[in-house]
């Protein structure tokens, strides 16, 4: 415990951000830093609660309460209260692979469980883990640490996102031969391609792959298992085979007009200005432009505000996003939304505090559904159609969209970017293998046990669980390392 008043003695501070109109002209990373001192008052705030709700990591009422990785975050706001930081930042390593991931895109659901919110604001959690593995790679402690020896097996693990990535971060500490294959031409799954480098710079996420790298594990980009090397092949030639892919299969959204030019799902959008950056500073042209356009974002979620933000930075002509849920509270609706879940309210993403920035208010529009999409004589979108929603229960006691007579509305727009979420896995490596998947197409494995019905494969991350949180993939791809250990060595060095 750093100090019993300390969530008396100090308000919660977050580090500032730079200017939403100045940073929607380039692509870096917005969020500047906290000095040291305000950090250690900030870690002076987590208070010697008992029972410490901000690690425990569970669903909770179709949310997740606590942190997944289960970090032990009292345990290292202490140390930087007490300016041990290379010492926090071994604690922090302990339980959580790349901390500078989830300390840049993590939604924090260990603050919305921290007992300090239920008095207050809740402890700059976030802010102080990213702090402290950035000062561990500016200090020189992060450095590659290859196991002592080897076991001699090998193991596929295919997929180089959170999970991939975690997952071969393990076993190969367990001293396997880990390689990992990723259809990309770069490594990162998601970490690299789906999230825009505003989130999270992909210096940041090159770095860990390098520092991997040098630790022996063995990285195949450009090579799609299923396709360019036959799934059953890659279970003959390794002992065992983990897969972890993501749920990248969109879901559909099919509605009179969804074939026009200009209607575009989320994640070619996404990936293809990324890449493009990536490759040329946005010079090859090999990108949906949204320049000069009226565009509509269709989706809600994280997704939906990453397409937000890149349209905008595209010189969007104006911008606005559909959701169908209500808007949230201004507070915590404690009936139905008590602590320690993460808290329903009304707050601005990043990508929204630049809309209004840039156009004067929140580009939300809430509860309201898209009816048709209506083109040109060229075959080209020039408008969507809407309807304002509302939830009921109907007869079979299912919860239901109603359309509300008399809110029909149209808007203009030449690009909409459906961001509405994922159905799961492709199929591809699921019909080769002959693997079970569960009613939502995912690929069937028990949390805990991670194997699939299949001998020498698993399977974790997104691929198993559904579209998820990149905390919830690092758990993953964790845990089935430990059961892959386990596997061949008969029991496992890995915690």
């Amino acid at each position: 415990m750093s100090t019993p008043t300390g969530f008396m003695e100090f308000k919660r501070e977050l580090p500032g951000d730079r200017s939403p109109s100045e940073r929607v002209k380039d692509w870096e990373e917005f969020h500047k830093h906290m000095s040291d001192e305000d950090l250690r008052n900030q870690g002076a705030r987590c208070m010697d609660c008992g029972t410490p709700y901000c690690h425990v990591g569970v669903d909770m009422l179709g949310g997740t309460s606590g942190c997944p990785v289960h970090n032990l975050i009292p345990e290292w706001n202490n140390l930087i209260y007490r300016g041990l930081w290379k010492d926090a930042l071994d604690r922090l390593h302990k339980t959580n692979n790349f901390p500078e991931f989830t300390g840049r895109v993590c939604p924090a659901p260990c603050e919305g469980s921290c007992t300090v919110g239920l008095i207050g604001q809740p402890v700059t959690i976030k802010t102080i883990e990213q702090a402290i593995i950035d000062k561990g790679f500016e200090e020189g402690w992060v450095v590659p640490e290859p196991p002592e020896k080897r076991t001699g097996r090998k193991v596929a693990v295919v997929g180089s996102g959170p999970a991939g990535l975690a997952c071969a971060a393990q076993l190969n500490k367990a001293g396997h031969e880990v390689t990992v294959y990723e259809r990309a031409d770069r490594i990162g799954g998601l970490l690299m391609y789906g999230i825009p480098t505003m989130k999270l710079d992909k210096a940041v996420v090159q770095r860990r792959v390098d520092l991997l790298a040098a630790e022996g594990v063995k990285f195949v980009t450009n090579t799609e298992i299923g396709k360019d090397i036959k799934a059953e092949q890659l279970v003959e030639e390794f002992d065992a085979v983990v897969l972890c892919g993501g749920a990248t299969k969109p879901r559909q959204f099919d509605i009179e007009g969804s074939d026009l030019n200009g209607v575009h799902y989320a994640m070619p959008f996404l990936n293809g200005t990324i890449k493009s950056y990536l490759d040329s500073n946005l010079t090859d042209g090999k990108y949906l432009s949204a320049e000069g356009k009226d565009v509509i974002v269709i989706g809600g979620g994280d997704t939906g505000s990453d397409c937000v933000a890149t349209a905008l930075r595209h010189g969007c002509r104006t911008i606005t996003q559909f959701g169908t849920h209500k808007q949230a509270p201004l507070e915590r609706d404690t009936l139905n939304n008590p602590w320690p879940q993460f808290p329903n309210v009304y707050t601005l993403d990043y990508a929204q505090e630049e809309a209004k920035a840039l156009f004067g208010s929140d580009p939300r529009e809430f509860s309201i559904m898209t009816t048709r999409f209506v083109g040109d004589e060229q075959g080209n979108l020039k408008e969507l159609h809407t309807v304002q929603i509302q939830r009921i229960v109907d007869e079979t006691g299912r919860k239901v969209y109603e359309p509300i007579p008399g809110t029909e509305r149209v808007f203009p727009a030449q690009m909409a970017l459906i961001a509405i979420g994922f159905d799961g896995p492709e199929s591809t490596l699921a019909d080769q293998l002959g693997l079970e998947r569960d009613r939502r197409t995912n690929v069937k494995a028990k949390y805990g046990q991670f194997k699939t019905n299949v001998d020498k494969v698993f399977a974790a991350g997104d691929m198993r669980r559904g579209q998820s949180l990149v905390v919830w993939a690092i758990n993953e791809g964790r845990a089935a390392a430990r059961e892959v250990d386990k596997y061949l060595m008969g029991s496992t060095v890995l915690v």
